[in-house]
């Protein structure tokens, strides 16, 4: 791959083959990964440990992000969270994003009564609000993240499988895939060996961005109690506890709304990045 020198690119577009997304991207994602794997080593202190000495303590050089009702240390739990929060994005969106996928080559590759029954399927799904689905299959299953990845599971699936379908009607059409048949492949190796890479891409675009909506999903069932429940350091369950506590010790409830809105924006960015990298046709 061939790129121009710094000094030959168009003044007014030299921004755009800055690679800051690209860079915001791996700073935001290392540093989570790093608090989610080795959260030990960048936390000061216990995150369940309580202090009476240190109640609601404001951000300061001994308590970063200050404390809450209990004297626990706010930077702590939020970094702690960081495992919780990670497992949450990955588990939920991990098995609808794998069976979505199956199904929509499936589904788009042979068509008739499947992709038929498919579309009703569909149907049923999106009419009704998704989180409000979520909620009812996670308060019939009662409170937990097994409860949530549950819930998720059965519905969001679909998503993918349309997405995939979708792709898959179209690339069916394409000579390659006649070419595969005239040769006599088999059918699963011409949708498994050639149709399936052809179509990942959209699948690895859309799983990113499916994660920074999950962990908001996560966390909105932990602020609801439906989630992670305490005292687990979950973001979610860290704004709800602060949120009798917003006149006189804001930082409870700022800093994990921070920290759910710089990494959903990095799985944000990365879908971004992905999806510029991996689009046809891009040098």
């Amino acid at each position: 791959m061939t790129h121009l020198p710094a000094q030959a690119l168009p003044a007014r577009g030299w921004r755009r083959h800055l690679p800051w997304p690209l860079l915001t991207t791996a700073v935001i994602l290392l540093f989570s990964l790093t608090a989610g794997f080795f959260p030990q080593f960048i936390a000061p202190y216990d995150p369940l440990a309580f202090d009476y000495r240190a109640i609601l303590k404001p951000p300061g050089l001994q308590h970063l992000f200050g404390t809450d009702n209990f004297g626990r240390d706010i930077f702590s739990r939020v970094i702690y969270a960081y495992r919780v929060d990670l497992q949450i994005a990955l588990f939920t969106t991990l098995f609808p994003m794998v069976f979505g996928t199956l199904a929509g080559l499936l589904v788009g590759f042979y068509g008739g009564w499947a992709e038929t029954l498919f579309q009703r399927v569909v149907d049923a799904v999106i009419t009704f609000p998704l989180l409000v689905l979520v909620i009812a299959i996670v308060a019939i299953l009662g409170p937990g993240l097994g409860s949530m990845y549950v819930a998720v599971g059965i519905i969001y699936w679909v998503f993918y499988a349309r997405l995939i379908a979708g792709e898959v009607s179209i690339q069916k059409r394409l000579d390659y895939i006649a070419a595969g048949q005239v040769m006599g492949y088999s059918r699963p190796r011409i949708i498994f060996r050639h149709l399936l890479p052809n179509v990942i891409t959209t699948t690895l675009v859309y799983w990113m961005t499916d994660m920074a909506l999950a962990i908001l999903l996560g966390s909105s069932l932990g602020y609801l109690g439906l989630g992670a429940q305490p005292p687990t350091a979950e973001w979610g369950v860290l704004i709800a506890a602060g949120k009798n506590f917003m006149d006189t010790a804001w930082w409870i409830t700022i800093f994990p709304g921070l920290a759910i809105v710089l990494t959903g924006l990095g799985f944000s960015l990365l879908g971004d990045v992905l999806a510029e990298r991996l689009r046809p046709g891009h040098r």
